[in-house]
């Protein structure tokens, strides 16, 4: 996993649970499903990055 992905689905995971969190705390739909939707992207980034490298060994 290169660290350049490896940051960017943790970043994605992190700033997607903070909005999924912001969004249920005012009650805001919308918010809610972008940061889920963001969180699920970068939780299928690392899971890419995780494939790539176990296919290297």
């Amino acid at each position: 996993m290169t660290a350049n992905e490896k940051a960017k689905a943790k970043t994605e995971q992190v700033t997607g649970a903070a909005k999924k969190a912001a969004g249920r705390a005012v009650g805001n739909e919308r918010l809610t499903a972008e940061g889920r939707a963001e969180q699920m992207k970068g939780d299928a980034r690392q899971a890419k990055e995780k494939t790539k490298d176990i296919g290297k060994h």
